[in-house]
């Protein structure tokens, strides 16, 4: 039984885009490897051709992975979601307390990390430490280089 995820908008579109490029453009190349690989002979020993049919195997398990994962996907509305606390893709507005730097997370769900635009993984250490928090609220957060003391400036969706 798999578990509902929340993406939004943007990240859905994402994966519906690469399911579609498996189907349609993947499934087409893999079949036309197996369908040269036949032409070449005596398939018992053709390792083009069994090459051929794993891919195809692997492909085919990527693709009923994928679909499920869509079918099970949610997206959330930000607009209605409650900005006094930080949850799912809040934008969290931070000072660090030891080096007096100030950075924005957004936090998403896994699938959507992207570490160049500051977008970190609902479980990564820095959001859990975040979540259900408010503004102003310092919280202490055990990272692999140590502890952070982030103090909670902002929250906006």
């Amino acid at each position: 039984m798999s578990k509902i995820k929340y993406y939004t908008e943007e990240g859905l579109q994402a994966l519906r885009d690469e399911l579609n490029q498996l189907m349609t453009v993947e499934r087409l190349r893999i079949s036309s490897q197996i369908a040269e690989a036949r032409d070449k002979g005596d398939l018992s020993e053709n390792a083009e051709y069994e090459a051929a049919k794993e891919q195809q195997g692997l492909l085919e398990l990527k693709i009923a992975k994928m679909q499920e994962l869509i079918y099970n996907a949610r997206v959330l509305d930000e607009s209605k979601m409650d900005t006094s606390k930080v949850l799912l893709f809040s934008v969290v507005k931070v000072k660090n307390n030891k080096n007096k730097a100030t950075l924005s997370y957004t936090i998403v769900p896994e699938t959507e990390v992207d570490v160049k635009t500051l977008k970190i993984s609902v479980t990564s250490p820095i959001a859990k430490g975040l979540l259900g928090k408010s503004v102003g609220d310092t919280v202490e957060i055990t990272v692999p280089a140590g502890t952070m003391e982030l103090e909670i400036l902002e929250i906006t969706r």
